[in-house]
């Protein structure tokens, strides 16, 4: 692996001095050379494939890429919204092994569980859509348990249904994070940003989270994530999203706070965990006047210390007497709305999009 590394650095430093020399002769070589773009910091360097997903969205239509997982067979399993076909199986190579799906019309959240050597899917649909006049609308979101070719093994119960919801309160799920236990935790990220911990039998156990809490640090505000850190094996915790706060928030597997983890400028979704670090797309991002604005998006990569070590597609993290400066896109912009990251055995990413002119994930090989 560090040999691959060093030679893509010396060849995408080659590219970078050939394309470079002579400024006059720039728009001839650009004609001839393709140069690779580099993206990330520190010991986090990618190279961008955006031709990675080797297939036709004619005949398999995207609207929006939301998640990712690799299954035990070494498949890439991507969860998109559209109902011709919610999941797009590729291999490594980006060609695309098998599709399926049509009653996810607002497919967002997929978590792939290991239970007793069997692969299943938690599958949630938000519950927004886009409908036959090509509007967004809603109706409830749903969490469904299947097999990794698409049988439904059950739904998990609407919080209305079962006494633990008012009526006013709106459910549209986001994401679901399976416990060491396999408890089912629900991150309500559109809805009313509840968290709600299931059995794995799909029996309610508790919630929290929501808005109007006397203590803050349990209020969220768009809960978009929820994952298991297991870093710690003797004592795993949850990380949950609080987008809007441009955050993640860290309780116990029973919904005890434990601390916050700012990331300013970075809205960001769900935490994703590999070795020691932490990868999460981001949606949005700000100008430098404070200004939320589209297609703004980037990936930022955090260590064990859960400290900004990268930001591929934005500027470099700077910390300034211990605390996170605002991070921004990079001028030279490479994402839309970072939405899902996957990270591979080669610690290659691969990068889903929100509203990204309905194109498939990019790929950032590791450098």
């Amino acid at each position: 692996m560090n040999n691959r590394r060093s030679f893509l650095k010396k060849s995408a430093l080659g590219a970078t001095a050939l394309t470079t020399t002579s400024s006059f002769g720039f728009n001839i070589l650009k004609k001839t050379v393709v140069e690779d773009q580099i993206i990330g910091h520190g010991d986090f360097k990618y190279k961008v494939v955006k031709d990675w997903a080797k297939m036709s969205v004619a005949h398999n239509p995207i609207l929006n890429c939301h998640e990712m997982q690799m299954d035990s067979k070494g498949r890439l399993i991507m969860l998109g919204d559209h109902t011709d076909n919610n999941i797009l199986v590729f291999d490594k190579s980006g060609k695309l092994l098998d599709y399926w799906g049509t009653r996810y019309p607002g497919g967002h959240g997929l978590t792939l569980h290991d239970e007793g050597g069997e692969d299943m899917l938690y599958i949630v649909d938000c519950g927004w859509f886009v409908d036959r006049t090509g509007k967004w609308s809603k109706q409830a979101g749903s969490v469904s348990k299947t097999t990794v070719d698409g049988r439904l093994l059950f739904n998990l119960p609407d919080p209305h249904t079962i006494g633990v919801y008012t009526q006013e309160q709106e459910y549209l799920p986001t994401e679901t994070a399976i416990g060491p236990n396999g408890d089912i935790y629900v991150a309500d990220g559109y809805g009313s940003d509840f968290i709600l911990q299931f059995s794995h039998k799909g029996e309610f156990i508790r919630k929290w989270g929501g808005h109007d809490n006397s203590d803050k640090n349990y209020n969220l505000h768009n809960a978009h994530g929820v994952a298991v850190d297991y870093r710690d094996k003797q004592n795993p915790v949850l990380i949950i999203t609080s987008r809007s706060d441009k955050s993640f928030k860290f309780f116990t597997l029973d919904g005890k706070f434990i601390k916050t983890l700012e990331l300013p400028g970075a809205y960001v979704c769900r935490p994703v965990l590999d070795d020691n670090n932490i990868y999460a797309g981001v949606c949005w991002s700000e100008n430098k006047q404070g200004k939320r604005f589209s297609d703004s998006g980037f990936v930022t990569i955090m260590d064990g210390n859960n400290k900004v070590v990268s930001n591929p597609g934005g500027d470099a993290p700077e910390y300034k007497n211990g605390k996170l400066q605002q991070m921004y896109q990079s001028e030279k912009a490479v994402f839309n709305h970072g939405h899902d990251v996957f990270v591979d055995e080669d610690k290659n990413l691969y990068v889903c999009q929100w509203n990204a002119n309905r194109t498939a994930p990019v790929k950032l090989e590791r450098v």
